[in-house]
């Protein structure tokens, strides 16, 4: 998702985005554990979206 995709979306839509992204991480990690994840480059994709969303957040609270 990029940053023009983020800025349209409502305060609402992206604080589920952000779960979402949690979620993902969550998997990750257990997929990490066991050892099953092929692709751990997406643990960082998913922690920065996350930045992200929480930035495009803030701007719009200000």
């Amino acid at each position: 998702m990029t940053i023009t995709d983020i800025k349209e979306l409502t305060a609402k839509e992206i604080l589920t985005q952000i779960q979402k992204q949690r979620q993902e991480i969550f998997h990750y990690r257990l997929q990490q554990q066991a050892g099953q994840l092929e692709k751990p480059h997406l643990l960082r994709f998913a922690r920065r979206e996350i930045a992200r969303l929480k930035t495009i957040l803030k701007e719009k609270q200000a």
